[in-house]
């Protein structure tokens, strides 16, 4: 197999069609369906089934793109580790952060470390924190930014700690939130354990959820139209004064709080690049890097 047939396998398994891998690739249709066919003879196994719902991959077909990914991913680990033994920073780095800090952090972080390293190409995937520390782990990202405390046996940096916060367009009292509509919205498994442990130290009731949305920002804006009250993390209430708060916590009077990290494999220091952002995001006051709540 060469480099080609790695990029080949991968696009068609991203994309499970002929025709749009073919586009993707700048090759004919036919080119690829040949290329396809002498890899099957190479290896002497089907790597796709072909059906009128498109292709399938054979068990040995998901096995060679599994391969194909390694080999990619150690190409470019290679590039990267030849262009960081020069003086200068350089290479392509791949990030995967949370939505939330995507948001409200890192456009201002990349601003400042791409004034300072300009030769540097930034890529970014956002998703929920339980699947990024999966894609840290694979090393299909270099660096994490993730929220929540989550089982990471490598290196990790604490970003930052913010409060939860009961808001609600006019004040109300604690007692009353059982009666009171409560507006929620879709998290990852980490802050909705948190609230929901807080719940049950507090109340022997379920709240009552008058609407479930999305995103925090779809749960922020039903609160301040006075629709009901929330439960948020302080990285969505920047700015927002308007808004009556109660920070959460325990039964013995502590705050709750929202963890930030930032997670990596101690291995891809070895990459110039890699270091050199690792080091520039310790030197940061994340906290810093948005307007001030």
């Amino acid at each position: 197999m060469e480099h080609r047939d790695w990029v080949l396998l991968e696009t068609l398994y991203n994309e499970q069609n002929i025709t749009k891998t073919a586009e993707l690739l700048y090759i004919s249709q036919p080119a690829l369906t040949y290329r396809l066919q002498q890899l099957e003879k190479e290896f002497n196994v089907k790597i796709v089934n072909r059906g009128r719902r498109g292709i399938q991959f054979t068990p040995q077909g998901e096995y060679l793109v599994k391969y194909a990914r390694e080999m990619l991913l150690q190409l470019q680990s290679t590039k990267q580790f030849l262009l960081s033994m020069d003086d200068n920073v350089t290479g392509i780095l791949r990030l995967g952060v949370s939505g939330s800090i995507a948001a409200y952090k890192l456009p201002n972080l990349l601003k400042k470390f791409l004034h300072k390293f300009p030769n540097v190409e930034v890529k970014v995937i956002t998703n929920l924190s339980s699947e990024l520390v999966h894609s840290v782990y694979k090393q299909d990202v270099h660096v994490g930014m993730i929220r929540g405390d989550y089982n990471w046996a490598d290196e990790k940096h604490l970003l930052q700690e913010e409060h939860i916060c009961i808001v609600s367009k006019k004040k109300i009292e604690l007692t009353d939130l059982p009666n009171l509509p409560r507006i929620t919205f879709k998290t990852d498994m980490s802050l909705q354990n948190s609230i929901d442990y807080w719940w049950q130290e507090h109340y022997k009731q379920p709240p009552t959820i008058s609407m479930e949305v999305d995103r925090m920002e779809t749960c922020k804006e039903m609160a301040l139209n006075e629709l009901g009250y929330a439960i948020l993390p302080m990285i969505v209430l920047d700015g927002q004064e308007e808004l009556f708060k109660i920070t959460l916590t325990n039964k013995f009077g502590e705050p709750l709080y929202r963890r930030s990290w930032m997670i990596y494999r101690k291995e891809s220091l070895d990459i110039k690049l890699i270091r050199t952002f690792v080091e520039f995001v310790k030197q940061q006051n994340i906290s810093d890097l948005a307007r001030k709540i």
